[in-house]
């Protein structure tokens, strides 16, 4: 149980460094390539989306491992810990420090989700034990929400597609780690993973939760997409832990503290998507050192740093 929770916050860690580098490489394509082959062939040329790439792959691997030891409900909630990581990470790359405010909002993260995780430790539940129709029925109803947020931020222009796209890239991760839950749970009890109809679920879902998620960051900044992506994952993981697996959280005075610990989070969280660190284009001088530079995004709208030379 210990190996999950700390695997799922290295996991955390190296999506926090992909987050960074792939929206350095996102950044200069055009909004009129939003969905199409050809933003991809543009970033496969550039080496900071590939190592992006590479610390994504690193970071899902880690995930599906902390998955298949823990229940969904305990260790998903730590994935919220990706958002420090990725202004931790921007300060050191583009020469920008943290503000009071941000410090402020990292402590209230991580108390919590101290608070949620303590206070929540869920028990039982088997996604072994859920049925054809079951995962059939769940796996519609968050299909769907997908879509629709897609198809809304599809239609939307700069920060408001990357916010709805960012939303939906989480909804699509969480139901591919709850996928994920369920090969590990066939593998558990000796099924062959290449006979579980779920392994091949994470292989279409997980290349179209990929797929989005370079779409939001192609469609605006770090401030728009990545809030609606660290919450909604592990908002949807959990609920399917819950309501899916069975798993049962504790109640009283336990359900209580885990719903301070929620609200602690997402006020972290709205903090820490306003600091200048995710947005270095409305950094003042007082945010970034003197060897920071900033340039223009698509359209001249996104944000852009430039590493001192």
């Amino acid at each position: 149980m210990v190996w999950g929770l700390v695997l799922m916050v290295v996991a955390a860690a190296l999506n926090a460094t992909a987050s960074v580098l792939q929206r350095r490489a996102a950044r200069d394509e055009p909004p009129s390539r939003s969905f199409s082959p050809q933003m991809f062939l543009d970033l496969v040329q550039r080496p900071a989306w590939v190592f992006g790439v590479l610390a994504m792959l690193g970071g899902f691997v880690l995930h599906a491992v902390s998955i298949s030891v823990s229940r969904i409900a305990l260790v998903q909630p730590l994935l919220v810990v990706e958002l420090p990581f990725t202004l931790l990470l921007a300060s050191r790359v583009f020469g920008l420090r943290l503000s009071p405010r941000d410090w402020l909002a990292v402590a209230l993260q991580t108390v919590g989700v101290a608070a949620f995780v303590g206070c929540l430790s869920p028990s039982g539940g088997d996604p072994g034990a859920v049925g054809v129709g079951e995962w059939l029925v769940a796996i519609g109803a968050t299909a769907a929400g997908v879509g629709l947020l897609v198809l809304v931020g599809h239609r939307g222009r700069s920060e408001r597609r990357a916010a709805f796209l960012g939303v939906a890239t989480g909804a699509a991760f969480g139901l591919n780690s709850s996928l994920i839950a369920g090969v590990g749970a066939a593998v558990g009890r000796g099924d062959d993973i290449f006979t579980t109809w779920q392994t091949y679920a994470v292989a279409v879902v997980g290349p179209a939760a990929f797929f989005l998620l370079q779409n939001a960051l192609e469609g605006g900044s770090l401030v728009a997409s990545q809030p609606g992506f660290t919450l909604t994952n592990p908002a949807v993981s959990v609920s399917w832990g819950l309501v899916v697996f069975g798993e049962q959280a504790r109640g009283g005075a336990f359900l209580l503290g885990g719903i301070v610990g929620a609200v602690l989070v997402g006020a972290g969280t709205i903090l820490l998507a306003r600091s200048p660190l995710l947005d270095p284009d409305t950094s003042n001088g007082d945010d970034c050192s003197e060897g920071a530079v900033s340039v223009p995004g698509p359209g001249g709208q996104g944000p852009g740093t430039a590493a001192p030379s």
